[in-house]
């Protein structure tokens, strides 16, 4: 399929909408318990069944709309359908709170064996949308993979050592916000190695 462009506002809504869903649904059901087959389920495990298919359903809809998926999108859908899907058989939170550990450390340990190759894997899934010179590149891919191992390290510590409710307001905020910060702190970043008009 050729990619198409779609609005950004709309980009937006398909990217960040099931993580708000997964909130509000999270917000009205946390203090329910549903039966099913003679085994109780919590609000929390309820959610994440329900997440799962609608964030397949948005990431499909992005494809058709736009022709085209990342490799971060495909390997986070992977993972939310394993972990939440473990999440939901085992009948065991845990799994699913994992799940940002795990997307973080696998995005930082792939960028970190192609810094160790001399290669910028950012770049070569970035690099039509955001053009800059190869050293502004390298510099940026080992930003990002401290970072995301950052992250992977932080999830644990708040998911193990805080509250569900603590948890999941830090994953719907906490997290997107801090990946927003972190990349408009890359501005200067930007400005000095972007090429054409990127650079303007």
């Amino acid at each position: 399929m050729a990619e198409k462009q779609i609005s950004q506002g709309l980009k937006l809504a398909l990217d960040l909408g099931p993580i708000l869903a997964f909130f509000v649904g999270y917000l009205m059901l946390r203090d329910e318990t549903v039966t099913l087959g003679g085994t109780e389920y919590s609000g929390f495990i309820v959610v994440t069944a329900l997440f799962i298919p609608l964030l397949a359903f948005t990431t499909w809809l992005l494809y058709r709309l736009t022709g085209k998926l990342s490799k971060m999108q495909l390997v986070t859908l992977v993972l939310v359908v394993i972990f939440g899907g473990l999440t939901v058989w085992l009948n065991d939170e845990r799994f699913f709170k994992m799940k940002p550990t795990m997307i973080y450390a696998l995005f930082a340990a792939i960028l970190g064996v192609g810094l160790l190759r001399g290669q910028s894997y950012l770049q070569l899934v970035m690099d039509e949308v955001l053009p800059m010179a190869r050293e502004g590149w390298m510099i940026l891919t080992r930003r990002v993979a401290m970072f995301f191992a950052g992250l992977a390290v932080l999830n644990e510590i708040v998911w193990r050592s805080l509250s569900t409710d603590a948890w999941v307001n830090f994953k719907t905020f906490g997290l997107t916000i801090g990946v927003f910060a972190f990349f408009m702190a890359q501005s200067k970043l930007f400005q000095t190695y972007g090429t054409g008009e990127e650079k303007k």
